[in-house]
C-alpha cells in the first residue's frame, strides 16, 4: 500500500514510514504542498494511494463524490511527532489494510479505529 502524509502532518513522517518499510510520500514532496482537498484527493486517485490526514473534508468529500477510492486515513490525533504518528499508521495499516486496499475512509483516535467502507452512501435520496 502507499501512503500520502497530508500537508498537516510532519514530513518527516514520509521518510520513517519508508525506512520502516512503508511505500510514503509526503504531500510537500509531490509538489503539493499549497494544493487543495480536491487536487490532493483527484492526485491520490490517480497515483493510488491512500491519504493520511487530520483534514476531516477528506472523509466528506468522499461521501459527497461517492466514491470507491481513494482511501483516506483520518487522524483525530492533534500534535503527534513523527515518531507516534509512524505507529499510529502502522498500527492502521495492520489493522485495517484489507479495508484499505478496498477502498475505506477510517478514523483513527488514541484508543480506537473506525472503517467505513467506499463508496459511502446516504445523505441524497434516490432518484426513481
Amino acid at each position: 500500500m502507499k501512503l500520502l502524509l497530508d500537508h498537516g502532518l510532519p514530513r518527516s513522517a514520509a521518510g520513517l514510514l519508508r525506512d520502516a518499510g512503508v511505500d510514503a510520500v509526503h504531500t510537500g514532496e509531490r509538489g503539493l504542498a499549497t494544493a487543495s482537498d480536491q487536487q490532493i484527493l483527484t492526485f491520490a486517485g490517480q497515483e493510488g494511494l491512500t491519504i493520511v490526514t487530520l483534514d476531516a473534508d477528506f472523509h466528506a468529500l468522499l461521501a459527497l463524490r461517492g466514491v470507491p477510492g481513494p482511501s483516506v486515513i483520518r487522524i483525530r490525533v492533534e500534535g503527534l511527532r513523527a515518531e507516534a504518528l509512524v505507529d499510529l499508521v502502522q498500527r492502521v495499516l495492520e489493522s485495517c489494510g484489507e479495508d484499505l486496499a478496498e477502498g475505506a475512509a477510517v478514523s483513527v483516535t488514541q484508543d480506537q479505529i473506525r472503517v467505513r467502507r467506499l463508496p459511502i452512501r446516504g445523505g441524497a435520496p434516490e432518484q426513481s
